[in-house]
């Protein structure tokens, strides 16, 4: 019995880290979108950290809205400057590559611009 509650509590886990802040898991995810260029992502496990300086989220999704949870790999990562709305956006990385304002490259620089800007006309 005891091997079964282990076994059921190690598998809730991921889920556990849900909606620990809605407010920066929904903005990522919208970050995520916008840099696909997607009308919608389907967002896998989240692990958010409201407490940290600064606050981030770290979310896999998936551009496929019928992808099975196996298959949802993409990961994004982002930091925010506060934990509270309205959420600005300091850094973002997406599998491995990192955007934000004192990005040396220049192209990196501009995706976070642009992710800035779209984020600031959602609000």
């Amino acid at each position: 019995m005891k091997t079964i509650m282990l076994t059921a509590a190690l598998i809730a886990a991921p889920t556990l880290a849900f909606a620990q802040a809605p407010g920066l898991e929904e903005t990522c995810s919208l970050v995520a979108r916008n840099f696909e260029m997607a009308t919608a992502v389907k967002v896998g496990v989240v692990q958010s950290f409201p407490e940290l300086t600064p606050p981030g989220v770290r979310l896999t999704y998936s551009t496929e809205l019928d992808a099975e949870p196996a298959s949802i790999t993409d990961t994004i990562e982002c930091q925010f400057e506060k934990a509270s709305a309205p959420f600005k956006l300091v850094k973002f990385c997406l599998n491995g590559t990192c955007y934000a304002a004192d990005e040396k490259n220049p192209e990196r620089r501009r995706r976070f611009e642009e992710a800035q800007s779209l984020l600031s006309r959602s609000n």
